[in-house]
């Protein structure tokens, strides 16, 4: 089994806290940590906006990435949130170890 993390982004602390404790207690995700603040600069419908938003890493496993999105699709208020999954191609074996024990049913 392989470990993933999965970067996402949100419109506050309290969504990011939301979104990661869900993944948490339905065991999708062994870890989720919320960043402070951050300015996000990207295009949307056209234009170039600039907005703060709080980020949060998501450790799980790469088997559980599709049902990661699909949670944090359910619920996140963006119409179209940034979720993406980035391998782990290496790290600390009893980390690793860890985090696939953790989103075992």
């Amino acid at each position: 089994m392989t470990a993933t993390v999965i970067y996402v982004t949100t419109a506050s602390r309290e969504e990011a806290l939301t979104i990661g404790r869900t993944l948490v207690i339905d065991r999708l995700a062994a870890c989720a940590n919320v960043l402070p603040p951050i300015t996000s600069v990207y295009r949307w419908q056209g234009a170039v906006e600039e907005d703060g938003e709080v980020a949060l890493i998501v450790k799980t496993r790469e088997a559980l990435v599709d049902a990661v999105v699909a949670k944090v699709k359910e619920l996140h208020s963006y119409e179209c949130p940034c979720v993406v999954s980035l391998p782990i191609t290496a790290g600390n074996p009893d980390f690793l170890a860890w985090i696939i024990d953790e989103t075992r049913p």
